[in-house]
Order: C-alpha cells, then structure tokens, then sequence
C-alpha cells in the first residue's frame, strides 16, 4: 500500500507533516463508487486553514488541513462517468452532492448532504463535515462526476498550473466578492484586505473591466504587490480616514462598491491598528460605500472563535452598523463561494491568457516538507501565495 503524508493541525501556532491514512473508496463502513483518488499536484495555503492554526477556531488536534486542491486520478469507483484515471482536474473546496435542492439551483457552497452539522462542507476543515484535508500527497474525492473540473488538455494545464492551482478556491472567491458587490465596467471599488484572496478579487475587479481599483491593507508588501498590477493602495496604519485617503485618490470619499476580503481577524485603523476589532471591515465599507451600493462578504466570519476578545464575538457576535447600512439601502452579500459557478469560465479565462492570477498572488511554490515554514511566513504576512508540490511535479 502506498504511504501518504499531510499537513496536520497539532495545537495553536503548531502544524506537522505527518504519516496519515492512505484514502480509500469509502464513506464510513459504506463503498464510494461515486468518488476518486487523487495523486496531489498542488494543494496551497489558505488564509482560512491560517485562522485555525492561530486557534481562532475549534479545530480538533490532528486535522489534516488543505482545501485547495488540483490532482491527477488514479483511480475511480465503479459508478464514475464522466471522469476518468488519467485525468488532471481542479477540486472545488466545497464538497457537494449535486442532488440536494441547494446544490440543483448552483448553491453548491451550502450542499445539505455532505455535512451533519449544517449545510455546506469543505476538505480540511473545522465544523465542515469532518472530510480528510488535501495538503497531502494523495486524497479522496466524494461526488467526483459532479465536483470536479477536467482541464481539458493536461500537458498545456502543467505549464499553467501555477495559475490553474488557484481555481480550487481564492480565483472564484474573489470573483464572487467582485461580483456579488457588482463590480463591472466603470466601476470603481474598494477592497479590504491585500492577502491572496483581497489580490485575487483585485485581479478579477480587473478582469470584469473596473475603472478603479482601490486596495487597503496594513502591511507594506502586500500593498506593493496590489500596486504591482494596477491598484492604488491604501495604508490602513495612516491616521488619515479611509474617506479621505479614497477621497485623495478619485476625488470624492466614497466608491461604488466594496469587499471584504479580511474577515473575523480584522483590526482597526490608524491609530487602532494594533488591536483587533472584528467588525471594523464590514462597518468601514459601509461608511465608504455610495447609496443604493453594494458589499460583498468573502471574507470568513465565523460561529465559533475561542480566541475572540470579547464573548459576543466568541459566537461570532459583531458590533456592526447595520442602520447606516440600511439607510443606505446597501445590498449585502456573504458566505461561502460556490466555486462550481465560476471555475470553467476562470479557467478559460487563464487558459487563453486573459489573467495571470498567480502573478497577482504571488505564487511561490515549495514542497511538502517546507509547508510548516509555509505556514509561518504566511502567518507573518509574507505577500505570497504558497503552493504545496508535494511530488515534485510543478518543479519537474
């Protein structure tokens, strides 16, 4: 039997590549001929598996982490169609079952099948239906006919696969957040927040034909990374308001649209920069936001977080200005991505070079055994999106 190894959740602040399970064709006691296994070419580092190595979440010692996912089939149960072994796909990281009323109108994000706790589930994380994490060298995949994405010629995939490994989750997020705040032709718009995902919907604003794009975040790299394609930048550590720096940038204080792209961990402005402040995000869009605008919410907000300052935000509780959101008349969209409506459509978009998603995130790709190191440069910030090889397949 072959061995595989994954990145696995020891306690706060401490990851470990350890020896685990080989996946086997199984849901419990009961054979899954409806999945596959897959032989991992990239699997990265997200900033939602990063909230729950700083114990932001009650995430069980021993999980296997990873939900981003691109692989090679290596084998198919019985009852697999449409897929094949052979076949180079990229994973979704919300698990559906294609069959449950959520999942046939497109909320795939939000499956009722695939998790007992609630709706929606994903590989590798806390409270998402206890599904084995993908930052490893082998997984299985449920519901693979309807989950995954074939790219259509794999030897030209390999040479893009720096670009393709984003599909998995951060391109469709940010494309999400760009789109559910209406972001299009002309538009210009805020976004909070210069990690991989804030850089993914930045590049997507692009994509969609925004006028202006405006990224704010508190560390310098991530900035000059925004800047790099395009973006003009906000300092958040400024005491200048953020109506006023956007103001010093296209003249007026307010934009069209906003994303959040931070989430729970935020921390507040200028002189509050140093403390967090978990609303601070979703109350600062609404500031800067015209009338009748609209904001998107990618970012994660969670129902759980021990390491909350207060015991309201401990349950996901915010301060949130919802009547200026309501004066306003602010449309207001959250939650997961569902991956599946987006990722055909991005795919072509890297495959016939009208993007360079990996250029905008900053992809820089390291082995299995330099995941831990991953994990604590990301921690520190580092302006990069790491992307786990764990067989050396992307260098080769």
């Amino acid at each position: 039997m072959c061995k595989n190894h994954g990145v696995t959740y020891v306690k706060p602040g401490v990851v470990e590549v350890r020896e685990i399970e080989y996946p086997k064709l199984a849901l419990g006691d009961r054979k899954c001929e409806h999945g596959v296994i897959l032989k991992i070419v990239s699997t990265n580092i997200c900033g939602s598996d990063q909230h729950m190595v700083r114990g932001r979440t009650t995430a069980p010692e021993g999980l296997v982490l990873g939900h981003e996912i691109t692989g090679l089939i290596i084998e198919a149960g019985k009852d697999v169609e449409f897929v094949k072994v052979g076949d180079l796909v990229s994973v979704p990281f919300n698990i559906a079952c294609g069959r449950c009323r959520n999942c046939k109108v497109g909320q795939t994000g939000i499956c009722l099948n695939v998790n007992p706790a609630r709706p929606g589930a994903a590989y590798g994380y806390v409270d998402m239906g206890g599904w084995v994490g993908g930052q490893a060298e082998y997984v299985m995949v449920p519901y693979a006919d309807f989950n995954l994405l074939k790219f259509p010629d794999s030897d030209q995939a390999m040479e893009k696969i720096r670009d393709l490994t984003m599909l998995s989750d951060i391109f469709p997020t940010g494309f999400h957040g760009a789109v559910t705040a209406g972001v299009g032709p002309g538009s210009i718009v805020y976004i909070a927040g210069a990690g991989p995902v804030g850089l993914a919907c930045a590049a997507s604003c692009h994509l969609l034909g925004a006028a202006v794009v405006i990224v704010g975040d508190m560390i310098e790299e991530r900035l000059a990374q925004a800047k790099s394609f395009g973006c003009e930048v906000i300092d958040l550590k400024k005491d200048a308001s953020l109506a006023d720096q956007i103001e010093a940038i296209i003249g007026v204080p307010e934009v069209d649209c906003a994303v959040d792209c931070v989430g729970f961990e935020a921390r507040g402005h200028g002189s509050d920069s140093g403390t967090e402040q978990p609303a601070t995000v979703l109350n600062a869009i609404m500031d800067v936001t015209r009338a009748g605008g609209m904001l998107g919410i990618p970012g994660l907000y969670v129902t759980g977080d021990p390491g909350a300052k207060t015991e309201a935000a401990k349950k996901g509780s915010l301060s949130i200005r919802i009547g200026l959101g309501w004066a306003k008349s602010h449309s207001i969209h959250t939650g997961q991505c569902p991956v599946m409506k987006y990722h055909r459509q991005l795919m072509n978009a890297i495959l016939h070079d009208k993007v360079q998603i990996a250029k905008a995130v900053n992809v820089e790709v390291i082995s299995l055994d330099q995941a831990v190191k991953g994990y604590q440069e990301f921690d520190k910030g580092a302006a990069k999106k790491f992307v786990i090889d764990p067989h050396g397949m992307i260098a080769a």
